[in-house]
């Protein structure tokens, strides 16, 4: 009888490990590459900006300014451009993070 409980209860280890396994490697596999980096905030003429560069070397990036209480400002780079954004007025507060998201297809 413990013979039989044991093999049951690996069989169930078994089975869940490689569930976990198959759905962690397709949630990495949408991830969005993280091509867009941050190289430096700074205010300029009283406006927040921050410098951007797109570390893909193949593809345009697209990214959001995140910014507590405010709209996040969207935008996109082309690859292997450094370009300081404006994302808003010394009145605001600074921006948390800069995140790479998937860009969108523009319809024509």
């Amino acid at each position: 009888m413990r013979k039989i409980m044991a093999i049951a209860v690996a069989g169930a280890v078994c089975s869940t490990s490689l569930t976990l396994a198959t759905a962690s490697n397709a949630a990495a596999a949408q991830r969005t590459p993280q091509c867009v980096k941050v190289r430096k905030y700074f205010d300029k003429g009283g406006q927040h900006h921050v410098r951007l560069t797109n570390l893909c070397a193949k593809r345009t990036s697209c990214y959001v300014i995140v910014i507590p209480h405010h709209k996040d400002p969207r935008g996109r780079l082309k690859k292997g451009v450094t370009k300081d954004v404006r994302y808003g007025p010394a009145s605001w507060p600074r921006a948390l993070f800069v995140k790479n998201t998937p860009c969108k297809h523009r319809g024509r």
